[in-house]
């Protein structure tokens, strides 16, 4: 699509400020709809892991493919589709009566999601002024991660007060008026759009079977064992539709995974970094509520404002140290982003089985503010100089990679930290404690982390610059 000058930027950036907002606010609202669900419905509890699963699945292998629609059919009709898909996918939560039907509905929120992400960071990349770029997406990181920071403990007391029903049904109608303000705040698209014909449905399909698989991989790892039937026959079907996805790409006029675009080398580098150390987010705060849970059974603070910790550390971050990416070199903003991030993992080395609240939170809250950082600062470097024609595209296939990045991490450490924990309780016999077996296991998984985040800077350095062009 060819782009045709409109309205300033921030007037425009409204209805993307609306739908980002209405994807934090009611994301973390159903942080805690697994858990309830499962025990409704007289489940057992690890199939919180697929509900999880399917909307992860959907929200990461579809934005690459929705980005590049986006680019076809322009972002009012794009971002409209993507905020009415995730209201239908919020009314069939609610209206869930088995597993089966749930996974589903999660699948459609997460469509949702994936139509709604790209486009919002296709409009900073292409409206914002380039000297305003990392600003742009320190607003969005701001918007959405502020908005995740009360939804788990609203979405508690709605649970206390009623049931995971209601709360759907709370989602549902937070996600029809903000479709209507998107709908009354959003001009017409003012672009030439591109044809329909020549889209590579093949690769598109292709797309969504691998990275399904893909994500399945450590999921039925963890929860079927790594040399089971099940995880194996994952892992082959990962391994075949690859390999049909290389084929068909290669031979695509136009595909979905651009190799012009992934080739880049400030791609490459940074996909490498985010694997390195943004997984950590998901992986940490999961390991601190377990930690928590084995060493201070009296405290459960910190596991009930956990999410909250590290998301206020998100926004701040990505407002305060991210939007200086506009101003200064952004390898450098980076390079100081990513050694907060090792501090907060850092932190854990002090971790022991008395433990004060304020080092959990601080560990929490500094490690959310450098990943806020870094997760702006990446979008930057990634992002900047798109053509406008494939901004969807570009921005769907980091989206993808970007959302690869925390599943991977929680795959990795989060059994190796309970694994630890049970492999030391087992050979250090009955008169040891296992709490401090969590603190020996805590503290070895500080040291993995905070050396990836080392690797991780110095990968930086191998960045190019970004100033300069």
């Amino acid at each position: 699509m060819k782009n045709i000058p409109s309205s300033p930027y921030m007037k425009g950036f409204l209805p993307y400020a609306f739908a980002a907002f209405l994807v934090g606010i009611v994301g973390g609202l159903s942080t805690v709809l697994g858990p309830a669900f499962v025990q409704d419905m007289n489940l057992s509890y690890n199939n919180t892991t697929w509900t999880a699963l399917s909307q992860a699945i959907s929200t990461a292998a579809c934005a690459p493919i929705l980005g590049k629609l986006g680019d076809i059919f322009g972002r009012r009709k794009t971002l409209l589709s993507g905020v009415g898909v995730f209201l239908l996918g919020n009314i069939l939560s609610a209206l869930a009566p088995s597993l089966i039907f749930m996974l589903f509905s999660r699948f459609i929120v997460g469509i949702g999601i994936a139509a709604i992400a790209p486009t919002v960071m296709s409009y900073i990349v292409t409206e914002f002024p380039p000297q305003k770029i990392a600003k742009g997406f320190s607003l969005y990181m701001l918007i959405s991660s502020s908005a995740v920071i009360f939804g788990p403990s609203l979405g508690g007391i709605i649970l206390q007060l009623t049931n995971w029903r209601i709360l759907m049904w709370i989602s549902s109608i937070l996600c029809a008026l903000f479709l209507i303000l998107c709908f009354l705040t959003h001009p017409k698209d003012n672009y030439a759009l591109q044809k329909v014909s020549g889209f590579d449905k093949c690769g598109a399909i292709l797309v969504i079977i691998f990275f399904s698989f893909l994500l399945c991989v450590p999921s039925f790892g963890q929860n079927f064992g790594w040399f089971s039937p099940a995880f194996i026959a994952v892992l082959v079907l990962a391994l075949l539709s690859l390999a049909g996805l290389l084929i068909a790409e290669r031979k695509a006029s136009n595909p979905i995974l651009s190799g012009k675009f992934i080739g880049r080398k400030s791609f490459l580098l940074s996909v490498i970094i985010l694997f390195l150390t943004q997984g950590l987010m998901q992986a940490n705060m999961t390991n601190t509520i377990v930690f928590v849970n084995y060493t201070q059974s009296d405290n459960a603070v910190i596991s009930g404002y956990a999410i909250s910790i590290m998301y206020f550390g998100m926004s701040l971050g990505s407002i305060l140290l991210g939007s200086l990416a506009d101003r200064y070199e952004p390898k450098r903003i980076l390079t100081g982003s990513l050694f907060l991030t090792g501090v907060g993992c850092g932190l854990m080395l002090l971790f022991s089985t008395s433990t004060t609240i304020l080092i959990l939170a601080s560990s929490l809250g500094i490690l959310g503010f450098g990943l806020g950082a870094n997760a702006t600062i990446f979008m930057k470097i990634v992002l900047s100089d798109l053509p406008a024609e494939t901004a969807g595209s570009g921005t769907g296939i980091y989206g993808l990679f970007r959302d690869l990045a925390a599943p991977f991490g929680v795959a990795v450490f989060v059994p190796m930290f309970t694994n630890e924990i049970t492999r030391l309780a087992s050979i250090s016999g009955p008169d040891t404690s296992i709490a401090f077996a969590a603190v020996s296991a805590v503290h070895m998984l500080a040291l993995i982390e905070v050396s990836c985040v080392a690797i991780g800077i110095l990968v930086v350095q191998l960045l190019p610059n970004i100033r300069k062009k």
